[in-house]
């Protein structure tokens, strides 16, 4: 192979390739597993009307930043950050990294159970009644065996798509399983729209009542908008390295926004209208995917097909969002420590492997080891979410905006000739983005 087609075996073949891929790390469970409890717990279309606003304002902001960081820097978070702002800033990139391991760490252990109970439903559930499969994830998610063997198998599938690099892995494995998500999505709404009751649903996801807006719904939605699009790690950046010189950055941001927002739209329009339908809980919280589902396919036509759809669905989610989580340890191994692809895959795979399983015995046999009250799998999430991704971002929007203006903005292509909405751009990233993130912040440590 040329040096020539080597190097473009190492970028998007072009914008619908990164897009894909893009839509793929930006929405993983986070849309299709927390949205729709979300929406269903705090009033549906209540909590729909900010997570849009916020999707078109917070994370159209920060996942601009990320790609053209990534893409004006020329290498992953660690790279482009000392590139862009010199050394300083690139120890603060390695914050990025300390949260691609922490992430999978326990995203892995939630991967693990979809891939449970995509076998499980291939098997057939048990009884169809809450109580009972409520047990089984307990005794699923408790068993230290089928836990970390569950867990193991989720790491080898995102190992396997990350070492054949960006071409052949991460932008292939897009293509293919995020249009075979659209269909399968597409299947599932129909059916559950066709049952009687399920137009309750569509009212409750998109007709307003005011009367449960509340602050906490504004909190709770914008925190959502910044866990489901994946902004604070740094996979954007990864990401953005990798794009070549013919994509353009700003309607490729807005496309991933949109396509992101679709996804949990239709997640939302595939689990609510069928629990109205059949006279489920929409609040039921986390257990909505894993308890109640399952309850509602084994009354519907066809219920059988429809779970191992659905799992089928829930791994591919999973699957490519940590796709991209790996990738950001990946990209600094081979960039920053002169790795070949291969060893850094393995080595990064042993290393989640070894962080991952006290997150993955933390619902059996570490569930009553605590530390400030929280097991392995809880804190890790907390210091994700409520600590390293809003810090994260924060310091992507000042460098961005503040500190490496000049080396960001010549990317826009298409604002060349509207120097008014690059200044708008600016407001946006350097303001308006890191005040947001700050809200999200202290609003996670409050709670």
């Amino acid at each position: 192979m040329s040096q020539a087609s080597k190097q473009q075996e190492k970028t998007f073949t072009g914008k619908v390739g990164f897009v894909l891929a893009s839509v793929g790390a930006a929405i993983g469970l986070g849309a299709i597993w927390k949205f729709p409890y979300m929406a269903g717990a705090e009033g549906g279309a209540a909590f729909l009307l900010p997570y849009i606003i916020f999707s078109f304002t917070l994370a159209f902001g920060l996942l601009l930043t990320e790609i053209t960081l990534g893409k004006a820097g020329k290498g992953g978070i660690v790279t482009a950050y000392r590139n862009l702002g010199g050394s300083f800033w690139s120890v603060l990139g390695y914050l990025g990294i300390i949260i691609g391991f922490v992430v999978l760490s326990f995203y892995s252990v939630v991967g693990g159970w979809c891939l449970l109970y995509f076998f499980e439903a291939i098997i057939g559930f048990p009884a169809a009644n809450p109580e009972t499969l409520g047990a089984l994830f307990g005794s699923l998610s408790s068993s230290p065996w089928v836990a970390i063997s569950a867990q193991i198998g989720f790491l080898a599938l995102v190992g396997f798509v990350v070492a054949f690099g960006i071409r052949g892995g991460i932008e292939l494995c897009s293509k293919i399983l995020r249009p075979m998500l659209f269909i399968f999505m597409i299947i599932l709404i129909i059916t559950g729209l066709m049952q009687p009751g399920a137009m309750k649903g569509v009212e409750y996801l998109f007709l307003p009542d005011f009367s449960k807006f509340s602050w906490k719904t504004l909190l709770d939605s914008m925190g959502l908008v910044f866990f489901s699009f994946s902004v604070g790690a740094g996979c954007m950046i990864t990401y953005g390295a990798y794009i070549d010189d013919k994509t353009e950055l700003v309607s490729s941001t807005f496309w991933i926004v949109v396509l992101s927002l679709l996804i949990s739209l239709m997640a939302g329009l595939m689990i609510l209208p069928a629990n109205f339908a059949f006279g489920m809980d929409p609040a039921a919280g986390p257990g909505l995917t894993f308890i109640t589902m399952p309850v509602i396919f084994a009354k519907l036509p066809f219920g059988y097909l429809f779970s191992i759809v659905f799992f089928f669905c829930l791994i591919i989610a999973a699957l490519t969002s940590a796709v991209s989580m790996l990738e950001i340890d990946i990209t600094w191994m081979v960039q920053e420590l002169n790795m070949k692809r291969a060893t850094a895959v393995t080595v990064c795979l042993l290393f989640m492997l070894i962080l991952s399983i006290p997150c993955a015995l933390s619902f059996g046999l570490l569930a009553d080891y605590k530390i400030f009250g929280k097991t392995a799998f809880d804190l890790a999430d907390f210091f994700v979410s409520n600590l390293g991704l809003p810090i994260g971002g924060i310091i992507a929007c000042l460098l961005a905006a503040w500190f490496a203006w000049d080396k960001v903005h010549t990317h826009w292509t298409s604002l060349q000739n509207y120097p008014g909405w690059k200044k708008v751009l600016r407001v946006c990233i350097g303001v308006l983005c890191p005040a947001l993130v700050l809200a999200v912040l202290i609003s996670g440590l409050m709670n």
